[in-house]
């Protein structure tokens, strides 16, 4: 399966945030939309990602004081992305291999289009897995 595929299912809506925006509103923004990580743009270009976890891993360091500071002090800006041509398993492997969560998807102009988190990986095979038991199971059945 694509990513491509995946993004048809799920959708291609992706929560952004400026990197001058105060890291109070990005937690208001993860905890409204329950989500885990929002991808930062600036100019419509993606400029890094931020996490929950970025922000507890800097919140340990630097205090409640963190919560004025901007989005960009956060943010992990080598970002790693993909394509909708690429396949799901490769994009698992790459997310296992690197610890990584979320991964933004960019289209051949580089322009974002859509996002893709562990969880929606997990629900992929799982789907596929239920997907070939059934066929089995019509198979011996016959």
């Amino acid at each position: 399966m694509r990513i491509a595929d995946l993004l048809a299912r799920k959708g291609t809506a992706v929560l952004t945030v400026p990197p001058d925006a105060p890291i109070s509103q990005l937690l208001a923004v993860l905890a409204e939309r329950n989500v885990g990580a929002a991808v930062v743009c600036a100019d419509d270009r993606l400029v890094g990602i931020v996490s929950e976890r970025d922000v507890v891993r800097h919140l340990h360091q630097r205090g409640a004081g963190l919560l004025t500071a901007p989005v960009g002090d956060i943010m992990t800006t080598v970002v790693a992305t993909c394509r909708p041509a690429d396949d799901i398993q490769t994009l698992s492997r790459t997310m296992t291999e690197r610890r990584i969560r979320h991964i933004p998807v960019v289209d051949d102009q580089e322009r974002l289009a859509g996002i893709i988190s562990i969880g929606d990986v997990v629900k992929s095979r799982i789907d596929q897995l239920e997907e070939h038991r059934d066929q089995l199971e019509a198979y011996i059945s016959r």
